[in-house]
């Protein structure tokens, strides 16, 4: 063990000696002001950067004052992506970020773990904006924003920012900051042309500084169309951003973006290993589709589903907008306030699958003819999908001022999201395509003209959190001590309407029964969670700091406790089978840095003791939600992280993680097993991983290579299923063309994805059980998502004046 860990050790040293590639004694050469991250002047809950400073690790990196592990990526990485790329892309080489996407092109999304913790269980913001799912936690980096309009994206490793509005993240939190409009008019546009028949067409316009300078705006558009990797179908994606800023003087100003994206994908087929070892590594949903029987009238037709269903029929259409003003205003001498509404709109849908419906037995209500041959004898195939409508208006709000050495800051966030989740059904097509594919028309009726639901939920989120933070400086500013405190408050206001699928049960003095029940319940609960933090940094020397952290964080339970099978009626009242208790974590980093504008380097432990860890298990292809508690995990390790300047054209990145995660109590399952999952490995959690990128710029030309590597990670809380280590390789080129008749600042980007071809897997879910049957508890199959194979694009841009 000593031994293993030994290597481990060297190897991540070495790696990071080879990362910083830099000739300290060049350091001295016109050294700029390091960039720094701090407040942003108007938005909460974010950083931004300020100063140019020598590009640190050619964007992936900036010098940062804070009190804890935080690592952040600026527009000099992210101008080099390729353009669908998302956010988790962007993130892929920091430490501790565990990260891979449904495909090379970013359009179908992805999953993401820090620290060997989920996206879930992340504070992720856009703007400032919350956008995790107001049920379940769940995050779409897909459809935040267009890569071109990101400026920076900020992980915080281990302890959330106090500013986060969130009351799911207990394992850190993700900024994401658009950049504002440019001060001078211009229109971009870029055409990007691929692998996959990738297609991909963008405009911005910026306004320039108008109204006496003091506003400016930009909007730009998209549209993207890729084919999957493997089987039949494809992406397709349109989306718009828009932002302005306005300066009302020096002293008060406003911010705001509308960011909207609707989006249509065919799904790609996960697979279970033995599905995987039986089909191979491009099987994909059935390209023919099973003929539904002619109707006839007085005669039983018997229609049975395809399982795995049509490829047509396998769809995730969603549309939704961010949209936020966020102002900062000085009210009295270093006192500001800073306010920002916001509101969050979605609609779609996803987890199609068909449903043999009886046309005597299968609707509330009574029988009724669905196939339309004049009788009520037939079993008919339609297609289903849960529908989800959420409605998001929030605020946060914020107050600071300045006295002596304090920095005070005093915040609130009030946010209240009615979240509307259905299953309609709908007819299918000849042809395997949903008659509605949106599922807002032509529903499945039941007798009565209402539409059959196999799930009819609405949920009302209510969440607000108040937070204080005291930044004291010390030793003539060698020194900051953080004291803070947030305490966050969700409830769950639960109503489950009478629907087809539902299955509750009911518990008597001597036994417990299942049935379909039609009932409708409703049910509330409220978690509240008061969170210290406490941070110090100090400047050792001119360049060399020292910092330590401690966090309480806090996820309430999802919506999904509450309903369906993990609820039942005791005496006539409905309560859930196990009162499920909010998650809490308390999160520890010490670190040390070094910094300057040609070398940064940062080393940081970590220690995190979760209790009460909600789990959810997903299959990626129906949806199907199994909710488990894995009791109390420890995770601790180690981050290495280090960014050079640029010598000669070259700089570098790199970083290590190194980590083990452990899990301290074992899982009971049923009333009749408990697995012995103490003393095992949690899931999602590689051992050890590296991450490297190496640039050359001379003139007009760059060139980027990056490298990932990604331990072997557990896919089961029994340790009974691993997924291997895998080697990813990435290439970014470009050149500067300059100016072409009317076009200026031309450019033309090449991107390369998995260069080396790799074929590796992730589990969808890190909260399956068991792979292999234990006493009477049957095994379960984990969802793997496969990695796509090489893709190249070619992107060529130029500015209009």
């Amino acid at each position: 063990m000593k031994s293993r860990l030994f290597c481990k050790t060297a190897t991540a040293l070495a790696v990071t000696v080879l990362a910083t590639g830099v000739v300290y004694a060049q350091e001295a050469a016109k050294e700029e002001a390091a960039p720094r991250a701090k407040d942003d002047t108007v938005r909460l809950g974010t950083i931004t950067v300020v100063g140019s400073g020598a590009k640190l690790g050619s964007g992936m990196m900036i010098n940062d004052d804070s009190v804890k592990g935080r690592s952040t990526v600026t527009k000099a990485s992210l101008e080099m992506e390729r353009a669908t790329g998302n956010s988790y892309q962007s993130i892929a080489l920091l430490p501790g970020v565990n990260t891979f996407n449904y495909d090379a092109t970013g359009l179908f999304g992805g999953g993401l773990s820090i620290r060997g913790f989920g996206s879930d269980q992340l504070g992720f913001t856009v703007n400032g904006v919350p956008v995790n799912d107001s049920g379940n936690f769940a995050v779409y980096p897909q459809e935040f924003i267009d890569n071109e309009n990101v400026c920076t994206t900020s992980v915080a490793q281990g302890s959330t920012e106090l500013e986060t509005p969130s009351g799911g993240a207990s394992g850190g939190s993700v900024g994401v900051i658009t950049c504002d409009p440019t001060d001078k008019r211009r229109a971009r546009v870029a055409q990007t042309l691929g692998g996959l028949s990738m297609s991909r067409t963008y405009v911005r316009l910026d306004s320039g500084r108008f109204m006496n300078n003091k506003a400016k705006a930009f909007l730009s558009y998209s549209h993207t169309e890729a084919d999957k990797w493997k089987g039949e179908g494809k992406a397709k994606r349109d989306h718009i951003d828009f932002g302005f800023s306005l300066d009302l003087n020096e002293d008060n100003k406003i911010l705001g973006s509308v960011l909207y994206n609707r989006a249509v994908n065919n799904n790609i087929y996960s697979m279970s290993l033995a599905e995987l070892n039986t089909n191979g590594y491009y099987y994909d949903f059935p390209t023919t589709f099973k003929p539904k029987l002619a109707p006839v009238k007085d005669t039983a037709q018997t229609e049975t589903v395809m399982n795995p269903i049509y490829w047509g029929t396998s769809l995730n259409p969603f549309e939704n907008v961010i949209a936020s003003v966020s102002g900062s205003f000085k009210l009295a001498q270093d006192t500001y306030l800073k306010v920002q509404p916001y509101m969050w709109y979605g609609f779609g849908n996803g987890g199609w699958g068909e449903q043999a419906l009886n046309e005597t037995t299968s609707l509330r209500g009574g029988a009724k003819d669905i196939n339309g041959d004049g009788d009520t004898l037939d079993v008919v195939r339609v297609g289903r999908a849960s529908v989800t409508k959420t409605q998001r208006p929030g605020v946060t709000a914020e107050l600071s001022t300045t006295v002596e050495n304090h920095y005070l800051k005093f915040g609130v966030w009030f946010e209240r999201s009615k979240h509307r989740q259905t299953q309609p059904a709908v007819q299918l097509k000849a042809d395997g395509e949903p008659a509605d594919m949106w599922l807002r028309e032509g529903c499945v009726q039941r007798a009565d003209g209402s539409c059959y639901q196999g799930r009819d939920w609405a949920t009302v989120s209510t969440a607000h959190q108040v937070y204080f933070n005291d930044q004291i400086s010390f030793a003539s500013d060698r020194g900051l001590l953080s004291l803070g405190v947030r305490v966050p408050t969700v409830q769950r206001d639960v109503t489950s309407f009478a629907n087809e699928t539902t299955t509750r049960s009911y518990a008597t003095a001597t036994a417990t029964t299942f049935t379909n029940v039609q009932q409708e319940y409703r049910i509330r609960r409220s978690f509240t969670e008061v969170l210290p933090q406490m941070g110090v940094r100090f400047n050792a020397a001119p360049r060399v700091q020292v910092f330590a952290n401690v966090a309480k964080n806090f996820r309430a339970p999802s919506n999904f406790a509450y309903t369906g099978s993990n609820v039942r009626f005791v005496a006539g009242a409905i309560q859930p089978f196990t009162e499920v208790k909010a998650e809490t974590s308390i999160m520890s980093d010490v670190g040390f840095r070094y910094q300057s504008p040609m070398l940064s380097v940062t080393a940081t432990l970590f220690n995190s003791n979760f209790k009460d860890r909600q789990a959810n298990a997903v299959d990626p292809n129906t949806l199907t939600n199994v909710y488990t508690n894995a009791g109390r995990v420890n995770t601790r390790g180690l981050e290495l992280e280090a960014g050079s300047g640029v010598v000669r054209g070259f700089s570098a990145y790199g970083s290590v993680t190194i980590q083990e995660s452990m899990m301290k109590d074992n899982l009971r399952v049923s009333t009749a097993v408990t697995l012995p999952t103490a003393g095992k490995k949690f899931t999602l959690t590689p051992e050890f991983m590296a991450g490297l990128s190496l640039q050359y710029e001379q003139g007009p030309f760059y060139v980027r290579v990056k490298g990932k590597y990604s331990g072997s990670q557990y896919a089961t809380l029994m340790n009974d299923e691993i997924a291997p280590a895998y080697t990813t390789g990435d290439v970014d080129a470009g050149y500067k063309l300059g100016n072409l008749g009317f076009a200026k600042n031309a450019l033309i980007r090449f991107n390369i994805s998995n260069i080396g071809n790799a074929k590796y897997r992730n589990p969808s879910s890190g909260t399956v059980t068991n792979a292999v049957a234990y006493q009477s508890q049957a095994a379960q199959r984990v969802f793997y998502y496969l990695g796509a194979p090489r893709l190249s694009t070619l992107t060529f841009s130029a500015d209009f004046e």
